[in-house]
């Protein structure tokens, strides 16, 4: 009975969630009025400005949503299928994870945007879910091949209201700017995930003869790099308005382009004249992490280049070197998130910072009032009217603020982001550790036959120690699975075979 029960542990408590879910978003949930059958349109059947303005809203907003839902789902499950027996978890739980994390992170935030007792759903609500999806499923980068899909859930569960929580404070408290979410997602998901992974780890848990790729796995993770690598100036922009909007895609264009060449380059010479697949797939994408801060502002065409080159550098020195020693330090990181999205995200908060603290009236004009709201002057009655470039008109709750000390709520807002995130993991690692949510043995690692149903040309093996110097997250995964030619010409796995 007792083993019975356990097997079926997983799907009562998915089960258990969403009805949960139902009831909340039936007691809570309502659609925005662009979206309201009740309200929308008058007695005569014409529509109003503000509705046609929705309209037009929402044909703006809604190809650069879908693109970034095909990052959550595309992009990032096919990114973390470069380990070689885990293909059907990373794509899989990674969808799970990500179906799961829309519905909590709508309800949460929606509880932190309560209006008359309803919180309202619309594209833009949609995106936000989709960057809190994101969150998460970086987090479970730093954990994958290493935790069960009951603790996905769990995962999932705890880091949100966290998350929700922390990114409520930044932006509406210390009112600082992240157009791109650099701090607010990739800082958080980063160390939060590694901050869970290393509370969880052993200290045999870095070695495993599993923790490695195959040349066909590195062509599908690849998929998810292109995936994540087209659509990432949507992420970007995506919450963006009128000219922000269209210089936040230029900015990314720009960051990912400059990013890509030297991320070769610097792969090449670090690498002595070779290139590494894990920087290709990896740093690749760091530029659209380092501008995301700042995507939205005066940062100038060669700004964004000289961020995005900076990152290539930064992101392949991680995956090359630094991984290495964390790893030897026990702390285990699987997808290297800490190369592509931790370190990006600090060095995007200090632009964020340093940009900040150079914007001026006289280069912004009224549009600084529009990216830097408390900024804009303090009113007897609370609120500043201006008109924007296209005419229209546009209101800022403004607090006066110089550009120094909004240039220093940008830095508390990443302090706090951090902090938030590591004390936050370590909470959750600990929880993660409770035996009546499925720890997975070390011995089934980074293996999918344990919780799948697999085909029979499925030949993972379980874990050996002498693991190879090298993961996914050392950089030097070409070690982890080496293949060297025989004398016959066919080639074979040296992982595999124990070498």
């Amino acid at each position: 009975m007792a083993d019975t029960l356990a097997h079926k542990k997983f799907g009562m408590v998915a089960l258990l969630l969403e009805a949960v879910f139902i009831v909340l978003f039936g007691v809570f949930g309502k659609y925005h009025d662009e979206a309201d059958a009740a309200v929308w349109g008058n007695a005569t059947g014409q529509l109003k400005k503000s509705e046609i303005n929705a309209v037009n809203s929402i044909v703006q907003n809604y190809p650069m949503f879908q693109d970034v839902h095909g990052m959550m789902f595309i992009g990032f499950g096919f990114l973390m299928t470069f380990l070689k027996w885990y293909g059907f978890s990373s794509v899989g739980l990674n969808m799970m994870i990500a179906a799961l994390v829309i519905q909590w992170s709508m309800i949460i935030n929606g509880f932190f945007h309560l209006k008359h007792g309803k919180f309202y759903i619309e594209v833009q609500s949609m995106l936000s879910a989709d960057f809190a999806c994101a969150t998460v499923l970086i987090s479970f980068g730093a954990l994958l091949g290493r935790i069960s899909a009951l603790q996905c859930l769990a995962l999932a569960m705890i880091e949100i209201p966290i998350f929700v929580a922390n990114e409520y404070v930044g932006l509406n408290k210390f009112r600082a700017v992240d157009m791109g979410g650099s701090m607010f997602v990739h800082i958080f998901g980063a160390y939060f995930g590694i901050a869970a992974s290393r509370t969880m780890a052993k200290k045999a848990d870095g070695d495993n003869c599993n923790d490695g790729s195959r040349y066909h796995n590195d062509l599908f993770a690849m998929i998810g790099t292109i995936f994540l690598w087209l659509y990432w100036p949507s992420f970007n922009a995506g919450l963006a308005v009128g000219d922000d909007k269209h210089r936040a895609v230029i900015n990314t264009y720009l960051s990912l382009a400059a990013c890509t060449l030297v991320a070769f380059a610097v792969s090449s010479l670090f690498e002595k004249g070779k290139l590494e697949m894990v920087h290709i797939q990896n740093a690749t994408l760091a530029g659209g992490v380092a501008v995301g801060t700042v995507s939205d502002m005066m940062i100038k065409p060669y700004g964004a280049v000289i961020i995005g080159s900076l990152a290539g550098v930064l992101s392949v020195f991680g995956y090359a070197f630094l991984a290495k020693r964390l790893r030897a330090n026990n702390f285990l990181d699987t997808c290297g998130v800490n190369n592509l999205h931790g370190m990006p995200g600090i060095l995007a908060a200090v632009f964020g910072i340093l940009y900040s603290g150079l914007a001026s009236f006289d280069e912004y004009g009224y549009g600084l009032y529009q990216i830097f709201p408390a900024r804009a002057p303090k009113m007897a009655n609370g609120s500043f009217t201006f008109t924007l470039k296209d005419g229209e008109q546009a209101i800022a709750d403004g607090e006066g603020r110089t550009a120094g000390m909004q240039a220093a709520y940008q830095a508390a807002a990443a302090s706090m982001t951090l902090l938030c995130a590591i004390m936050g993991g370590l909470l959750t690692g600990f929880v993660l550790r409770l035996p009546f949510l499925d720890n997975v043995p070390t011995a089934d690692f980074f293996l999918d036959n344990p919780v799948w149903n697999v085909p029979e040309d499925y030949d993972g093996k379980q874990h050996r120690p002498k693991r190879r110097e090298g993961s996914r997250a050392s950089g030097d995964a070409g070690a982890a699975s080496a293949l060297i030619a025989t004398g016959d010409g066919k080639q074979r796995d040296e992982a595999e075979e124990g070498v």
